[in-house]
């Protein structure tokens, strides 16, 4: 592929900053990653970007940085700056979204990473140029980019269904198909001349996406074997859970002041009390 623009070159240079940042500032980390409950309870809606600018860890961010490198340019130079730019964050937004929606009631779940806006990027290139081809990194051949499409969609319902690794096949697949879409929304003709190819790949992914919407049971599976996922349990169970023991342990500081007066508290004991006085004003 043609070598990045601008655009794609300023999001990689951001994107190695923050996550750089962010192996070495846990506190940075975790105040910016992907968190469902912090997102959902505690309205941080924020992170839905921010955590598109964090990665795991050195290998994560290389292997992303480079997939961004190499398939920008075609799709910066046939879209411009700006457009380019939309494509990428909607992307980023579609794919963290879909995460969300399927993860809403596991408030335990976190992620970081630019995946989705770069598998956006990917099916953007593939839907706006009939005859592009897809690497096999590091193998040195390429197939269609019809046949990437079809094998990414469909290892991506795989693994969204058996949940058998730690890979955010939602935010990529939700980032492709939001990628391919607004593309195609700023240059409708790529629809005719690519209209098998987008087909292939949209049609199975909005089925999917279909029956996950009517019939959400079909992710409560762990593998192949469709076994139950034991370790279930809502947002809202988790948070009525911790603000359980943080009542208990209030309670347990209160009783202590009425038996032995304030002076008997730790200053942790204190701490904690003070904490809690601030939330209930």
């Amino acid at each position: 592929m043609a070598g990045s623009g601008l655009i794609s070159l300023a999001i990689i240079i951001a994107t190695c900053l923050v996550s750089i940042k962010g192996f070495r500032d846990k506190e940075v980390y975790y105040r910016l990653n992907f968190d469902v409950e912090k997102i959902l309870i505690y309205k941080q809606y924020k992170r839905i970007f921010t955590s598109g600018f964090l990665h795991a860890n050195w290998l994560h961010l290389i292997f992303n940085m480079l997939g961004l490198l190499f398939f920008s340019g075609a799709v910066e130079a046939i879209l411009g700056p700006i457009l380019f730019t939309i494509v990428y964050f909607a992307s980023l937004l579609g794919g963290k979204l879909f995460s969300l929606f399927i993860y809403r009631n596991h408030g335990d779940y976190t992620s970081v990473g630019a995946s989705g806006a770069i598998c956006g990027i990917i099916f953007a290139g593939i839907a706006l140029l009939p005859d592009m081809r897809v690497g096999l990194f590091p193998l040195p051949i390429s197939i269609p980019g019809w046949l990437f499409g079809l094998l990414f969609v469909l290892y991506s319902v795989y693994g969204i269904r058996s949940k058998s690794n730690n890979i955010g096949h939602e935010s990529h697949l939700g980032g492709a198909l939001i990628g391919m879409l607004v593309s195609l929304l700023f240059h409708p003709s790529a629809m005719v001349e690519n209209y098998v190819t987008i087909l292939i790949i949209a049609v199975p992914t909005l089925v999917f996406i279909y029956l996950i919407i009517v019939k959400p049971h079909l992710l409560m599976v762990n593998n192949l074997f469709y076994q139950r996922n034991k370790d279930f349990y809502s947002i809202d169970h988790k948070y009525n859970y911790e603000k359980n023991i943080e009542q208990k342990e209030i309670d347990r500081i209160l009783d202590k002041i009425s038996r032995r007066g304030m002076n008997s508290l730790t200053k942790v004991e204190k701490d904690k009390l003070k904490r809690y006085s601030e939330t209930v004003r």
